[in-house]
């Protein structure tokens, strides 16, 4: 499992800020809902924020994800603090599917538009394992009153590709929702170490494009595995 936690909509002049996270939940399905200790461990970290990309969903019935927010809601104190949720179709090429998930809570947030991005650029059709599953939330007491996330989850081998992809979803994100102002790209980009090697970094538009601030830095490690240290969540 990898998870980044980070405070992305700041507090400004005593407007509320929101704790946005992203968590790859390795292999996420009935199999580990079942497990008491890891639905334990999964429920504290998600109950920390305000809203959270849930990554790596592999259930063919879809029905481990809704039972998560489930136990999520019936361990929250208040009724105010209930959580919600919205979730991708499955996924990938062939019999490999996984799904993109947000949780967030009601009282903060809401989901003003979703949009599946086709991948069928001419000419650079089908690049993601993974399309995104772009979300724009609305969130009228904190100082950013709305704004759109663009999940990705790459596949290893082809991680500089897509990362440098995001660019044209980005691009084809501004023309579909033309009052969008504030973007966070976000999830398990496979960054670093051997999948991302510094000298490719330069062919990477997210990287070479100084209009976007990357938050995670490259020694981060945003990994639960004491083998590696990588960021590859961003």
């Amino acid at each position: 499992m990898s998870s980044s936690v980070l405070l992305l909509v700041l507090c400004i002049h005593g407007a509320l800020s929101l704790k946005i996270c992203s968590f790859n939940i390795q292999s996420f399905g009935e199999k580990k809902i079942a497990k008491p200790e890891a639905l334990d461990v999964i429920l504290k970290c998600i109950a920390r924020c305000d809203i959270t990309l849930v990554m790596e969903i592999k259930d063919a019935k879809e029905r481990a994800f809704p039972q998560l927010v489930t136990h999520l809601n019936r361990g929250s104190s208040r009724k105010t603090e209930e959580y919600s949720y919205v979730i991708s179709e499955r996924l990938g090429r062939k019999s490999y599917k996984e799904q993109y998930g947000f949780i967030y809570r009601r009282r903060l947030v809401s989901v003003k538009a979703t949009y599946q991005y086709p991948d069928m650029q001419s000419g650079d059709e089908d690049v993601f394992s993974r399309k995104p599953f772009i979300v724009w939330f609305s969130s009228p007491r904190t100082a950013i009153k709305d704004f759109v996330i663009i999940p990705i989850h790459t596949t290893p081998e082809t991680a500089v590709r897509e990362i440098d992809e995001l660019y044209d979803v980005y691009q084809d994100i501004k023309q579909q929702w033309t009052t969008a102002e504030r973007f966070i790209i976000m999830g398990d980009f496979n960054a670093a170490c051997g999948y991302v090697p510094k000298r490719q970094w330069g062919n990477i538009r997210l990287r070479s494009d100084s209009s976007f601030l990357w938050l995670t830095d490259d020694n981060m490690d945003t990994t639960v595995k004491e083998s590696t240290s990588c960021a590859y969540d961003r």
